[in-house]
């Protein structure tokens, strides 16, 4: 069974920047589409970037788009966030996430695997 670790979560003041990062065991990373997802108090989970196998494909919310940027190292078995511009409504716990099939999608359903998460939090 994948298991993953993230790391990188923490408070910070508007307009900082933080770098989340999860890292997974198992020898078939590069064989897993990879995604970040978040649960804000009071709302349900939802889906913030994906990335293909290969990293040639990548997607985001439309709330993050031109903030955050999602990339993945299939050597070291990592996937990052890349998060900018922070604003206080991206205080959430972060998910990393494997889904086994091709193709990045964006419901919770569509995913296997799920991370401890970490927290994230911005203050005005």
């Amino acid at each position: 069974q994948v298991q993953l670790l993230e790391s990188g979560g923490g408070a910070v003041q508007v307009g900082d920047s933080l770098r989340l990062s999860c890292t997974a065991s198992g020898r078939a990373f590069s064989s897993y589409v990879m995604g970040w997802f978040r649960s804000a108090p009071g709302k349900e989970r939802e889906f913030v970037a994906g990335i293909s196998r290969s990293g040639g494909i990548t997607a985001y919310a439309d709330s993050v788009k031109g903030r955050f940027t999602i990339s993945r190292d299939n050597a070291k078995n990592t996937v990052s966030v890349q998060m900018n511009s922070l604003k206080p409504e991206d205080t959430a716990v972060y998910y990393c996430a494997v889904r086994f099939r091709p193709a990045v999608l964006t419901t919770m359903a569509s995913w296997e695997v799920w991370g401890q998460g970490t927290q994230v939090t911005v203050s005005s």
